[in-house]
């Protein structure tokens, strides 16, 4: 991809900022003020790059995709099928547009919940020490051109001491083709709180365009969070997401992200154990098939003593997909007694699928605990044999031993009717040896 090519799509997406960009200056204008100087400043990343040199993103170039504009076809009945029923809150996007028509909120005595011009009323000191914060987008033009971009946001802060039991269900529907849009997240978890959220990216139909999505999360001290974020978009489309986490003191993350969507998806997940004690566990799986890439980067920072992490991530490739995943640990010099671990599992169903895995420790203290491991491979054999001898066809077997493989981790969605569903889908996939 060149140089120029790059720029003229930055340079596209500028002017269709600039024509829209003419508000006063606030906290928020200004935010995006400094994300659109930076973006005229840099160009899309190309397999030069370190950091994406397994991930061609240059058919973006080729592309002229301008803003999705609000979408107000849709009615209740054409999305009652991803609506969660274990989750009496859920908010809705289409096209990165708020639908308070299609949204539901029962429970605003006791969370608070909803999109940005609600929370510019309300909560306009909190969003102003928050927003962008995390997810910084000085070394990242996809995360400086969602903020540039921004018109809307999901919303949610957990009360102090309030435990959600719930799940929360924000829902981000692709409708349009040909469009680009930008969702947002923002979650703070206040001391003491619980809470179970699903960010969820689904198409209502195959179709090209672009979803550049940045999610950030604040977790004050003994605050809990499960993050369930399910990636299955159109396989013509474009996924690029970036989520940052943020832990202080006794805080414990747990998240279970599944991608299955997409021509070419891209997650970044960075988590900063920014204080003594904090804790989370990242579980992930790439499920691709046909030419799909599937890309994940995460960077989890121990920055203060004692703190705990484990990571396992595991990818299922079949025909002439690409998975990529790396992932990053690093122990600062002041971390000591820090445990952590690292996995990525990986599993080929053709001779033309690809995998490649970089798991990375980065330490710089002496009294911690940490391993990482990688291994690729294909179905064993073995098994594959024993289940044979057992009366499964080789078929059956094949698709038996698949499903188990992505089955450990959506086993760790604490949501029953997602499980279910994830659950089928790959059963449906290896059953139709699609994978």
């Amino acid at each position: 991809m060149s140089e120029t090519a790059t720029t003229d799509y930055l340079d596209c997406l500028l002017k269709s900022w600039s024509t829209k960009s003419n508000q006063p200056l606030s906290w928020l204008n200004q935010l995006r003020a400094s994300a659109i100087d930076y973006v005229g400043t840099q160009r899309l990343p190309t397999k030069g790059d370190e950091e994406w040199r397994f991930t061609d993103i240059s058919a973006l170039a080729r592309l002229s995709f301008q803003s999705a504009q609000s979408n107000t076809d849709l009615q209740a009945q054409d999305i009652k099928h991803l609506h969660l029923k274990e989750a009496k809150n859920s908010l809705v996007f289409v096209d990165g547009h708020y639908s308070a028509q299609l949204s539901t909120i029962i429970d605003s005595a006791t969370l608070e919940i909803g999109n940005l011009s609600e929370f510019l009323l309300t909560h306009a000191a909190i969003l102003e020490s928050h927003f962008g914060q995390y997810a910084k987008f000085d070394n990242n033009v996809f995360a400086a051109l969602n903020t540039a971009f921004l018109r809307d946001c999901a919303l949610i802060i957990v009360p102090k001491n309030t435990a959600i039991a719930e799940p929360v269900h924000l829902l981000f529907i692709a409708a349009q083709s040909e469009v680009t849009s930008y969702p947002r997240c923002l979650i703070i978890g206040e001391s003491g709180s619980s809470v179970t959220f699903v960010e969820e990216y689904v198409s209502l139909r195959e179709a090209a365009y672009v979803t550049n999505s940045v999610t950030e999360i604040s977790l004050s001290a003994n605050a809990h969070a499960r993050h369930i974020r399910i990636q299955r978009e159109s396989t013509q489309a474009y996924h690029l997401a970036n989520c940052a986490v943020s832990l202080v003191h006794g805080s414990n993350y747990q998240s279970v992200s599944i991608s299955s969507g997409a021509q070419i998806s891209r997650y970044n997940l960075d988590v900063q154990l920014i204080d003594e004690a904090a804790e989370c566990t990242i579980d992930g799986l790439a499920l691709i098939s046909d030419n799909q890439l599937a890309d994940t980067h995460t960077c989890i920072d121990h920055i203060k003593p004692n703190g705990t992490s484990r990571q396992q991530h595991k990818c299922i490739v079949n025909d002439k997909a690409h998975a990529v995943f790396n992932g990053k640990i690093i122990v600062r010099p002041h971390a000591q007694q820090t445990n952590s671990s690292q996995s990525s599992r990986n599993l080929l169903l053709s001779k033309t699928a690809q995998v490649d895995t970089k798991p990375q420790l980065e330490i710089f203290a002496d009294d911690v605990k940490c391993a990482h491991g990688a291994t690729v491979g294909q179905l064993d054999k073995e098994e594959i044999f024993y289940l044979e001898s057992r009366g499964l066809s080789e078929t059956a077997a094949r698709s038996l031993l698949t499903y188990a493989f992505g089955a450990e981790i959506i086993n760790r969605i604490p949501v029953s009717s997602l499980r279910q569903q994830l659950e089928q889908t790959v059963l449906n996939q290896t059953q139709d040896n699609k994978l």
